[in-house]
């Protein structure tokens, strides 16, 4: 039987599926497949008999950039504020996506299931990527298709910019003798 090795994700894509699986999840997952880019979204990715855990965790280890599509009910899944929680903890490029929610409403829910230290570090994921330069998509008034297709665009000039940055780190090293 043949071994098939998975590339890294290049993108994570962090979102609520009950939300945004079937609008711009997907469909930005599309998109920046056709562009060459490698996005790990849970349904395309994941296979019965993989560890939820363990196979959401490496493919943000291994992504450059997260994509976090907050949407209404995105703050009451413990897997979106733990991966949101893990992208900023690792120091990751996450860009936001405001999708029928404005940053001001997103608030970490007080689930008893939760731990003082899971809702710590939610709040502060959380709090992050409030402050970072987003993109909004209002599914009432915006063209879906015109959002992917600017959005992908900022993603992959993001992947650029970090393959310039790394690339620079590159040549300033000092050649081991």
């Amino acid at each position: 039987m043949a071994t098939r090795l998975m590339e890294p994700s290049d993108v994570f894509l962090n979102h609520r599926s009950t939300d945004t699986k079937r609008t711009v999840a997907t469909q930005l997952y599309n998109n920046l497949r056709k562009h060459g880019i490698n996005p790990f979204l849970d349904e395309k990715n994941m296979k019965p008999g993989d560890k939820l855990f363990e196979k959401i965790n490496n493919g943000i280890m291994e992504c450059k950039i997260g994509v976090a599509v907050f949407s209404p009910r995105y703050c009451e899944s413990y897997f979106c504020l733990h991966e949101l929680a893990l992208l900023t903890a690792l120091k990751k490029k996450v860009i936001p996506i405001f999708c029928d929610v404005n940053p001001s409403q997103l608030r970490v829910v007080n689930n008893t299931k939760w731990s003082k230290e899971e809702h710590r570090r939610f709040r502060w994921a959380l709090d992050e990527a409030k402050h970072t330069v987003g993109l909004t998509y209002k599914s009432s008034k915006g063209n879906l298709s015109e959002f992917v297709t600017n959005a992908s665009e900022i993603i992959i000039g993001s992947m650029k910019e970090l393959e310039n940055e790394d690339e620079m780190m590159d040549i300033h090293l000092p050649i081991p003798v």
